[in-house]
């Protein structure tokens, strides 16, 4: 799952990013609190939304398991599905959020990206 807050709060807990997904996707999700995935801005990641706001993203990736809900799109997203990792190559998905995607699935990474 990639949601985030546009809230720019800081997660004290995983609380926010339960929060998130289920807002912007409809599914319950677990989150694994000793497994951040990652720490993410890219300056040259502009994200620009219908309704005018422009700006740099941060990101503070879990590892997260569907726990019950059901899909469905929200005001923050166009379209929720399932995709299979094989099939992500075929997506128009920006290098960035790859990256985050890529490093979520790695299951053998042990440290968290910081950058």
């Amino acid at each position: 799952m990639v949601a985030g807050t546009g809230s720019g709060s800081i997660f004290r807990k995983p609380t926010a990013a339960v929060r998130e997904v289920r807002e912007e996707t409809g599914m319950e999700v677990e989150v694994e609190v000793d497994n951040i995935v990652g720490l993410y801005t890219d300056p040259d990641h502009v994200l620009a939304y219908d309704d005018g706001e422009v700006r740099q993203q941060f990101s503070i990736c879990f590892r997260a398991h569907p726990v019950g809900g059901t899909l469905r799109t929200s005001s923050e997203s166009k379209e929720v599905r399932w995709v299979n990792p094989a099939d992500l190559e075929d997506l128009d998905i920006h290098p960035s959020m790859m990256l985050r995607i890529r490093h979520g699935l790695d299951e053998s990474r042990r440290e968290p990206y910081l950058g």
